[in-house]
């Protein structure tokens, strides 16, 4: 799953470095800043006006030659005025010598850092994370204060799946006191719960046969599909309900199936209407190939391969559950009639 690993290397640099001698400046009643404001101004510049061209305005930095700037004697004879006047040299005060350092300085959390870039492609990146910790672990044995770390898109993951932890049990829990609240029944709120599962599994096969890992993305749509599915058992219940109400007098068997057929037929066609406007809005963000296309197809996929599975649960098993629900109110009630 990996297709290229790189690693920094800092091969170091060479420095001029101006170590002051606090004493001997002290003695010429010169300080710290002073000795680096004259430095940095011979080497590094000094701005002493700017010149305008057009509209545009350009600073007039003052220094040293190049040919000087490199020339450690000639560093050292770099000219000082003491506050009394008195003109010494830059080696009076200070040692000037070259020094190897790093090119760069690269830190966290004020412990220095250094990076491998490692791009994944062809599986999920969660499982690809999982076998590098796993070969590190056995080829690296980090000394006493280096630590090793995996950042990047797989931090960003991880922080999503722990909100998804919390996110989808409170998505279900919310979806079951709706159901309870819109039914008062503790029976058919589980009945459409418990088809949730089955519903959801025409999106798994959605995302299996186009080839989608599991990713926060696909979680996303299945949360959608979960919401779409609860709302086609609702709609099926509520119609098996009035349907069953309908009936008049004493309900038998034969009554009590033919109800429950007619308020599913009645859903057969509202519910086919649906399905197709959803599919026909989905198919274009399944088959884009424009900017963010490759998150919202994600998203999209549960959502197509559900509207195969819920409209299919909800016309077939939902009514024959409540069948079965009613059969049991009826079998309860008849001990106590």
């Amino acid at each position: 799953g990996v297709s290229s690993a790189l690693a920094e290397r800092l091969t170091g640099g060479r420095y001029v470095d101006v170590r002051i001698d606090r004493a001997a400046a002290g003695r010429y009643g010169l300080n710290i800043a002073d000795v680096q404001a004259i430095v940095s101004g011979a080497i590094g510049g000094q701005t002493v006006g700017e010149t305008v061209e057009g509209l545009a305005r350009y600073p007039i930095s003052v220094r040293y030659p190049r040919e000087v700037r490199g020339d450690l004697e000639a560093l050292r004879v770099l000219p000082i005025l003491t506050p009394s006047l008195q003109q010494i040299t830059l080696g009076t005060v200070a040692q000037v010598s070259i020094s190897e350092g790093p090119p760069m300085l690269k830190s966290e959390n004020g412990r220095p850092t250094t990076f491998v870039y490692v791009d994944v492609r062809g599986r999920d990146l969660s499982s690809v994370v999982a076998d590098l910790q796993e070969a590190v672990a056995k080829e690296v044995k980090p000394v006493a204060g280096v630590t090793i770390s995996y950042s990047g898109q797989f931090e960003y993951l991880q922080r999503a799946v722990e909100r998804l932890k919390i996110v989808v049990p409170a998505t279900l829990l919310i979806i079951f006191v709706l159901l309870y609240v819109t039914f008062r029944r503790f029976d058919e709120a589980a009945l459409i719960m418990g088809a949730l599962p089955f519903a959801l599994t025409g999106g798994f096969w959605a995302i299996y046969l186009l080839g989608f890992n599991q990713s926060v993305a696909t979680g996303v749509g299945f949360i959608a599909l979960a919401g779409v599915s609860a709302e086609f058992g609702v709609v099926m219940l509520i119609y098996l309900k009035q349907a069953l109400a309908e009936r008049r007098g004493p309900i038998k068997e034969a009554d009590l199936v033919q109800a429950i057929r007619d308020g599913a037929l009645l859903r057969v066609r509202p519910k086919a209407m649906t399905v197709a406007v959803i599919l026909a809005g989905l198919m274009p963000i399944l088959v884009g190939h424009g900017a963010g296309s490759e998150v919202m197809s994600r998203i999209a996929a549960p959502m197509i391969g559900g509207m195969l599975s819920a409209p299919l649960l909800s016309m077939f098993v939902i009514p024959a559950a409540y069948l079965l629900i009613q059969r049991h109110r009826r079998r309860a009630a008849r001990p106590r009639s």
